[in-house]
């Protein structure tokens, strides 16, 4: 049995995707176990390469799982007492720390008693083995990198999910994402209403998507750009419909924030906003011109008060964003009927 540790979020699942590919490809003969959190069991089945999803919800005494590509803490480090239970007595061949750079989470794994670690360098935990952390490489490439210092293939391009039936879900529509994991990632409401005006305007038909704790903030922009309530998405989905409207959708906006990666893995048209977190850390691949990514690189290292959206969002105005729709939504269109040739 192969255990792997990802107990984090949408994009981070969806960043991971090669890697997990990559193990179930070295060892195709045993049981990928990937211990990640039991909401994200829907997108988990979209994957391929996972046979079994462990729940997992967190890594510290407050049950916060780390941020991945962050230092994790030491205070308090150390396993989760019973997290292992689950697997029964069955000792794991091989665990794999796709989670973090330890020493929790190297700690975590090293619990569960596997006959190896791979995971990166991490004097902390006592791991020595494994290549170095690289804190600014994108996402996709520093867990490809990890299994390649163990002689094992990934490739980074290699981030499709399996497509789920369309079920009762409208297809063709533009899902416009407002929310984000902080306030200083999120462009203002006011602006994403002024956007959402605007293609309404011109024929899209939109849905305004989001968490449960999102409703408020997309009904404030459905209502300031004159769409109906049942636009409102935000709570009303749970991971696999939302899967499901970015596979058939005709665009997806968003800020930087796990839906952006599920459009890549649906070769959606997507337009972004970074800020304050670079793309080269997060950005879909760059040879797919239907993803645009807008960023203000000069304005990056700005301070940003608290409870506001960065200084790069702020810089980025309605129109730059509509100009990128059209110029993605085109490229799109370009593609697909290229491919249906």
């Amino acid at each position: 049995m192969i255990l792997v540790l990802r107990a984090l979020g949408v994009g981070d699942l969806a960043t991971a995707v090669p890697a997990l590919r990559g193990l179930k490809a070295a060892y195709p003969d045993r049981q990928l176990v990937l211990a990640a959190p039991r909401w994200l069991a829907p997108l988990v089945d979209l994957v391929g390469a996972v046979d079994r999803l462990l729940p997992i919800d967190g890594l510290g005494p407050a049950g916060e799982p780390e941020p991945a590509g962050e230092p994790e803490p030491v205070d308090g480090a150390g396993p989760v007492p019973g997290q292992w239970a689950a697997l029964d007595g069955v000792t794991p061949e091989l665990a794999v720390n796709l989670h973090g750079r330890g020493p929790r989470s190297h700690e975590l794994l090293l619990a569960a008693n596997p006959g190896r670690l791979l995971g990166f360098a991490c004097p902390a935990a006592g791991h020595l083995d494994g290549p170095h952390w690289n804190d600014d490489e994108h996402e996709v490439q520093r867990w490809c990198r990890l299994l390649r210092g163990y002689g094992i293939a990934a490739d980074p391009g290699d981030l499709a999910l399996r497509r789920p039936p369309p079920a009762w879900l409208p297809v063709g529509l533009t899902v416009v994402h407002p929310g984000g994991k902080d306030t200083v990632r999120r462009w203002p409401a006011q602006r994403w209403a002024d956007l959402a005006r605007s293609l309404d305007g011109l024929g899209h038909h939109i849905v305004v998507t989001g968490s449960a704790d999102e409703h408020d903030l997309a009904e404030e922009v459905a209502t300031a750009a004159g769409l109906p309530m049942n636009a409102v998405l935000a709570g009303h989905t749970d991971l696999a419909e939302l899967a499901t409207l970015v596979a058939y959708g005709r665009m997806v906006i968003s800020g930087d924030t796990g839906i952006a990666h599920l459009a890549t893995a649906y070769r959606t048209p997507s337009v972004l906003l970074f800020g304050p977190v670079p793309p080269h850390r997060w950005a879909p691949p760059a040879d797919r011109p239907w993803h645009r990514v807008l960023w203000r690189a000069d304005l990056a290292g700005e301070p940003a008060p608290a409870d506001t959206p960065h200084p790069s969002l702020l810089a980025v105005e309605p129109d730059e964003v509509l100009a990128a729709v059209s110029e993605a939504d085109r490229i799109g269109q370009v593609r697909d009927a290229v491919t249906a040739h």
